[in-house]
């Protein structure tokens, strides 16, 4: 693996990471009350929430420009991972069996994809 293809997919990961960052903000206010329609969408987390995804998109099509096709979808299945743990420090969401499985078959595809096993 070349040192451009793991830059372009630090930026690739670190853009899932703040697209999953963004899906808490926007969580967060949504479980507010706001006084009308117009103030739940014209706020400060929700703006800076959906800055974070143009922000987001941005990375992402810059790495695409190194990053294999066939390679990006699995480096954004870490978003999973990072929504569930999101969830469970900061929500206090509770991790069923489920979703344990579920988030263990994601790093074991993620591992067997990046290792060429």
């Amino acid at each position: 693996m070349d040192n451009s293809l793991i830059l372009y997919s630090g930026i690739l990961l670190l853009g899932t990471f703040v697209s999953a960052v963004s899906q808490v903000l926007l969580k967060k206010a949504a479980l507010k009350t706001y006084e009308s329609k117009i103030a739940e969408y014209l706020n400060f987390p929700v703006i800076f929430a959906y800055t974070l995804f143009v922000l987001t998109t941005l990375m992402c099509i810059v790495a695409y420009r190194v990053v294999p096709l066939s390679f990006g979808p699995v480096l954004e299945s870490t978003s999973y991972l990072y929504v569930t743990i999101f969830g469970v420090v900061i929500f206090k969401e509770k991790i069923t069996a489920k979703k344990a499985v579920a988030l263990g078959l994601i790093l074991i595809g993620i591992v067997i994809y990046a290792t060429g096993i």
